[in-house]
């Protein structure tokens, strides 16, 4: 019974060092199904989410790319914000509030900014006739990292109009390589 216990004991080791962990989003997202077997990069790689009511979230694995994106966003929008609320910001996977209720959404405690995120998110209407604060945010993540891979991730049930305001927003910064996150379609899909 011992050498069990000690295979058990290896075996639960192992497996907790060699896993990866999701980032949380902010909203359930349930994806269509593909016959696509092509896997999306781990790292450096800039999630795209767009919930089925149209809402649209940004976020990287990589903590130093979101810390430059709120830098270069602040410092382009003129946007102040306290150090309780940069470090609400770090604790966040994803971004998903407009500048102009950032501040306002980052004061709050961390559970009704769970709850405050599904009800914003990006806008994708251009800023005085110029890119759009969904532009921006992607324009800033691609500065902060120019090797990062774009992917966009969107519900079933989202309607198609918003994914092409996405693929158009992109389109325009001459963004034209990005994955597009699905399921693998099952045999009894068919």
């Amino acid at each position: 019974m011992t050498p069990m216990s000690d295979v058990m004991t290896l075996l639960l080791c192992f497996f907790m060092l060699t896993s990866t962990f999701l980032q949380p989003e902010p909203i359930k997202v349930n994806t269509p199904s593909s016959v696509s077997e092509v896997k999306v990069p781990e790292n450096n790689v800039l999630n795209i989410l767009i919930g089925p009511d149209g809402k649209i979230f940004l976020g990287t694995d990589n903590k130093n790319d979101m810390n430059s994106m709120l830098a270069t966003m602040t410092d382009k929008f003129g946007i102040t914000l306290s150090k309780a609320q940069i470090k609400n910001f770090k604790e966040e996977s994803m971004v998903g509030a407009p500048l102009n209720k950032m501040s306002d959404y980052l004061s709050l405690d961390t559970e009704k900014m769970a709850e405050a995120i599904k009800t914003l998110g990006i806008p994708t209407d251009s800023i005085d006739g110029g890119k759009s604060e969904f532009q921006e945010w992607v324009q800033a993540a691609v500065d902060a990292n120019p090797d990062i891979k774009l992917a966009i991730k969107c519900d079933a049930t989202t309607p198609y109009k918003v994914v092409k305001t996405v693929m158009s927003e992109l389109q325009d910064m001459n963004q034209n390589r990005y994955q597009l996150i699905t399921n693998l379609k099952t045999s009894s899909e068919d």
